[in-house]
């Protein structure tokens, strides 16, 4: 399994050297390349990457809206989201079911729900290439089920909208906004995942010295006992 991030910024105004675009993560197996969320920096830019499916974690603008010309392949989306992007001209729609994997070129998709936002609910995915299983969730406040999300993966990908405080509220009985990551290293710690990449940058990472934040990024790091680092647009791992 490969991994690409093509973009690692979230929705806010500034952007860097390191994060310009919105967050998307490009999985290849086997010769065969799929696109994870393709936020409004990529309308018009989408044709170029060509990939041969696009999963949305959700609707909001910075996940979905590069999608509002169209898009040159299937893309799949829970009825939420579709709910949200019924205006859209993407006739090769796929609905996700929670809890259900799919595959798309032998690459396993399973959809979790997570709490985020009451207008475009968010999942994450499990995803399994071969014998390697990584998870990934751009936004969120917490996993409803997180063991099952957690268990035997070899990475996590998180959000990355602030490092040690919670960016939540309160509305109609629900959190929405994003938990921290020094919490989300706390989940990998407590599920014995090892490795942890932080996308979806909030402006406390775009805006601030890369190596302030990584050294802050190490002492949180040696605090859970998990392996963290920033992603960055155009990063690229290989997971053998």
């Amino acid at each position: 399994m490969k991994l690409k991030f093509l973009g690692t910024r979230g929705e806010i105004d500034i952007k860097s050297r390191l994060h310009r675009m919105h967050s998307s993560l490009e999985i290849s197996y086997r010769g065969h390349r799929v696109m994870i969320d393709c936020g409004a920096d990529w309308l018009r830019r989408v044709g170029r990457i060509q990939p041969e499916a696009i999963v949305l974690t959700h609707a909001h603008p910075d996940h979905a809206w590069g999608l509002k010309n169209g898009a040159p392949c299937r893309v799949y989306g829970t009825k939420q989201t579709w709910c949200r992007l019924q205006s859209f001209p993407l006739p090769d729609r796929a609905v996700v079911e929670p809890r259900a994997p799919f595959c798309i070129h032998n690459i396993v998709f399973e959809a979790f729900p997570v709490e985020h936002s009451l207008r475009a609910p968010a999942v994450g995915y499990r995803i399994t290439a071969g014998r390697i299983s990584i998870f990934y969730v751009p936004d969120l406040v917490y996993i409803y089920e997180q063991h099952e999300a957690l268990s035997d993966i070899r990475m996590y990908v998180g959000d990355g909208a602030s490092l040690r405080r919670p960016i939540i509220r309160k509305s109609n009985g629900s959190l929405t906004g994003h938990t921290s990551i020094r919490t989300q290293l706390g989940w990998c710690r407590r599920e014995g995942v090892e490795k942890a990449l932080i996308t979806h940058c909030g402006s406390q990472i775009v805006g601030a010295d890369s190596r302030i934040i990584n050294a802050d990024l190490r002492a949180l790091s040696v605090e859970q006992g998990v392996e963290a680092r920033v992603a960055f647009d155009g990063l690229e791992l290989m997971l053998p």
